[in-house]
């Protein structure tokens, strides 16, 4: 069984995917991208970015170095039902802000390029 499926993230039936924000039911790009980087990165864990007027539901995995990712997902609940199977923690935003690392691994990337 791949890891897709055994995330729960491979669609499970032969319907297209859902109509709305994102287009997509669990499958397709993002999803591989995420359960990759969860499964290649250690100390994952997962914060939820609730949909907006100008962008939809996103969730955000950081690594322990700081490393992060961003993807489009469903809903809140996706993502959640995402990071419970790919066995990391998963919070809110919202409630919680982004862990340290994430921003201090952005400024050390931008350094490295000769940003600013």
């Amino acid at each position: 069984m791949g890891l897709l499926k055994r995330l729960g993230l491979g669609r499970s039936s032969s319907r297209p995917p859902a109509a709305g924000r994102g287009g997509r039911r669990g499958g397709g790009p993002d999803s591989a991208h995420l359960a990759e980087f969860a499964a290649t990165r250690t100390g994952v864990e997962a914060y939820v970015e609730p949909a907006t007027n100008v962008t939809p539901t996103t969730v955000v995995l950081v690594a322990q170095d700081g490393e992060w990712t961003r993807r489009r997902v469903p809903d809140p609940a996706t993502a959640r039902d995402f990071a419970r199977r790919a066995g990391i923690p998963v919070y809110d935003v919202n409630l919680t802000g982004y862990p340290q690392r994430m921003r201090e691994w952005t400024a050390r990337k931008r350094r490295e390029e000769g940003g600013l």
